[in-house]
């Protein structure tokens, strides 16, 4: 996979080199010179999956730019985007996503890619919930007390959870629903070696599916289940610290024709599927 995306890197070099002959991106056309350094606050999922592992050495490779990326969840990265402590986002919380950029607080703010929510749980599966519609599933984790395991840190997946408990017509009070308090790949190894059920991005689990022992998918494939991902930039208004030539050039390099068309493959060798689509 490296090697594939070392290809991309010498690819979009070259069109950095040639940009006055093309249409390029903003952030290419900046070429290496953009410089400095960027925060990117970003939901666990991009960074569990080994996703900005990838992407991020091409884009400092490209612009120059020294990215720090804070990998929390999505209520925590939009927290920090509207404190002026980032200067770009990546998130899957789409409702909270459009109430800052409704307050002027983000700008630039586009759709880059999509998966979807499973629900994941032991292979006996105890509460017989497999192949319930979500919903079902849920309100009979409530009725029988499973063990369930929730992140539980205002994420775009635990936002989803709490959605999806509110639609069943129930609460997440009963007695073994647990909350971590840490990012995906920590709460599915927690509810694998308790043998306990979660609510998980698909990217996160295959990617961690061979330290799952006993952790299987349940629930999926209802249209409530699609989990989107918005790439954007904090306003510079909200803090004299921000760099918006970094941030906009960042936007720029995730909707660049480069970038999207290795997100489309990223994981097939090793998973057999993508672990993210594009828009």
């Amino acid at each position: 996979m490296k090697k594939r995306w070392a290809s991309l890197i010498a690819t979009g070099a070259a069109l950095v080199l040639a940009s006055g002959c093309g249409n390029t991106s903003a952030g290419q056309e900046s070429g290496f010179d953009t410089g400095g350094e960027m925060i990117l606050a970003t939901t666990t999922s991009t960074y569990d999956t080994g996703l900005l592992d990838e992407l991020i050495p091409v884009f400092e490779e490209e612009t120059g730019v020294n990215v720090k990326i804070i990998a929390v969840g999505s209520g925590q990265a939009l927290a920090m985007g509207e404190e002026g402590e980032a200067d770009a986002l990546l998130a899957h919380a789409p409702e909270a996503e459009e109430e800052l950029e409704a307050d002027g607080k983000v700008i630039n703010r586009h759709r880059v890619m999509h998966n979807d929510f499973i629900v994941a749980g032991p292979d006996i599966d105890p509460a017989g919930i497999s192949g319930l519609p979500v919903e079902e599933a849920f309100a009979e984790l409530a009725n029988q007390n499973g063990l369930f395991f929730s992140r539980g840190d205002d994420s775009g997946t635990h936002k989803k959870e709490l959605d999806i408990w509110s639609f069943a017509g129930t609460e997440s009070v009963f007695d073994n629903y647990k909350e971590t308090g840490q990012g995906m790949g920590d709460t599915l190894r927690i509810a694998s070696e308790r043998e306990g059920y979660t609510l998980t991005d698909r990217g996160t689990y295959l990617f961690q599916k061979e330290n799952l022992d006993n952790l299987a998918v349940l629930n999926e494939g209802d249209e409530s289940l699609e989990n989107i991902y918005h790439v954007m930039q904090v306003s510079p208004d909200l803090s004299e610290k921000i760099n918006e030539e970094a941030a906009e050039a960042f936007v720029d390099f995730f909707l660049s024709e480069e970038t999207q068309s290795f997100i489309k493959t990223f994981g097939e060798e090793e998973w057999g599927q993508p672990l993210f689509f594009i828009n």
